[in-house]
């Protein structure tokens, strides 16, 4: 600038206009420089880097460039370069400098934060990202560089150590703790759900007192989000999986087998010894020919042995209408395509109650998602409800308007 000032002064300029003049100049010179600095930076150098990061078999300098990290980096240069001109004005050298290096720390911050939020990028595109989650440490990360960042900023600023700053900050450990509280405990508890293994993004998770029930598709710091099966938001903090229970259902979706558990109510009135021509009937049915066979022998030979006389079906064995349909039931179950074979299939009684006497259906299905598995469900209990009678046996339900209507005929 002194330069300038000289030369204007050569051409004749007053002294006082050459200085404002100088100045302007000044400038003038260092704002193009800027310009063309960024220019050359953004059209030439990053136009190189994207060239290279487009044309090599590497996936992850993508994301960087995605997530530009290169494009934010290159908005250090122009403070550089004023940093560089501040003693070309002596008298706000200071102030320019402060300024220039404030200006630098927060696009280093922004960067970091970029670089960040690409590296996170780079795990999720790895399997293990969704059984190892990374957000809440990178928040973490984030939550100490921003801290670091103003520190530096305020001892920039001040002129003083960064170290004078944090000796100072242990008299503010208790605010800190107060204000940052939710993120310590959103920090252990996502050390423990991920060390444990508890939880994982696509995990379908139930937590009745949240109102949650349906597929995690965030975990962070200090939140976990569900996407409910109404396709609602349900926002949980992290630390309550850790104090209060939730149900996991990623092991019923691991084995392949989705749980059926459901009775058939009996009326008990409809229960009966089977007759000969009941024997006969269920004799043709298909899956129950062996049975019937087997278990005519196995009563014959068990009567004849204890010489029981069998005019009489309160004597020795005999088969019932309902034994005979539970029968049924299992063979069906087993024979169902639906039903996962290699799982738990049975059927049995439980104790009756005023509703009839339940015969409970425990299976399997052999397909987790949630319509085919109603279908599965559905399909079984159809069949059965519809089958019962010819088995002389009646659904039990409680009087509808119907059933007074046979009770007296007349009544329309």
């Amino acid at each position: 600038m002194r330069f300038i000032y000289k030369q204007l002064i050569n051409y004749g300029v007053d002294p006082l206009l050459a200085e404002y003049l100088s100045v302007a100049l000044m400038i003038t010179f260092i704002v193009l420089i800027c310009i063309i600095a960024n220019f050359i930076t953004k059209k030439i150098v990053i136009r190189l880097i994207t060239h290279i990061v487009n044309n090599n078999k590497f996936e992850w300098d993508n994301i960087l460039l995605e997530r530009k990290v290169f494009h934010k980096l290159s908005h250090i240069v122009p403070a550089i370069i004023i940093h560089y001109f501040a003693q070309a004005f002596p008298t706000y050298q200071e102030l320019i400098e402060k300024g220039a290096i404030t200006y630098i720390i927060l696009v280093g911050l922004s960067v970091l934060s970029s670089l960040l939020n690409a590296i996170h990028d780079i795990y999720q595109s790895f399997e293990v990202s969704k059984v190892r989650p990374i957000k809440g440490y990178i928040q973490v990360v984030k939550i100490i560089v921003f801290v670091l960042g103003i520190i530096l900023v305020i001892a920039n600023l001040i002129g003083e150590s960064p170290l004078i700053i944090l000796s100072g900050l242990g008299a503010l450990s208790a605010v800190l703790l107060l204000v940052f509280k939710d993120s310590l405990l959103g920090l252990v508890a996502g050390i423990q759900l991920t060390s444990n293994d508890m939880v994982r993004v696509g995990d379908w998770i139930e937590m009745p007192k949240y109102g949650a029930d349906g597929d995690v598709i965030d975990l962070s710091l200090n939140t976990v989000k569900v996407q409910n099966f109404d396709k609602t938001i349900t926002t949980i903090p992290s630390y309550a999986l850790i104090s209060d229970s939730f149900k996991n259902w990623r092991g019923m979706q691991a084995t392949g087998g989705r749980r059926i558990k459901r009775s058939l109510f009996i009326d008990t009135t409809s229960i009966s010894f089977c007759s000969k021509d009941m024997i006969e009937k269920f004799r043709n049915i298909h899956y129950l020919t062996d049975y019937i066979d087997t278990k005519q022998r196995e009563i014959a030979e068990y009567n004849i042995k204890n010489r029981i006389n069998i005019s009489n079906h309160v004597n020795g064995r005999s088969l019932t209408n309902i034994g005979v349909f539970r029968a049924y039931i299992s063979n069906y179950i087993k024979n169902h395509p639906g039903i996962h074979k290699e799982m738990t299939t049975m059927v049995r009684q439980l104790a009756p109650s005023e509703n009839g006497l339940p015969i409970e259906i425990y299976a399997f299905s052999n397909d987790v998602n949630w319509a085919v598995y109603e279908s599965i469900q559905s399909d079984i209990f159809d069949h059965l409800l519809a089958v019962a009678p010819e088995f002389g046996l009646r659904i039990f339900q409680n009087p509808t308007g119907n059933d007074l209507k046979l009770i007296n005929p007349t009544q329309k």
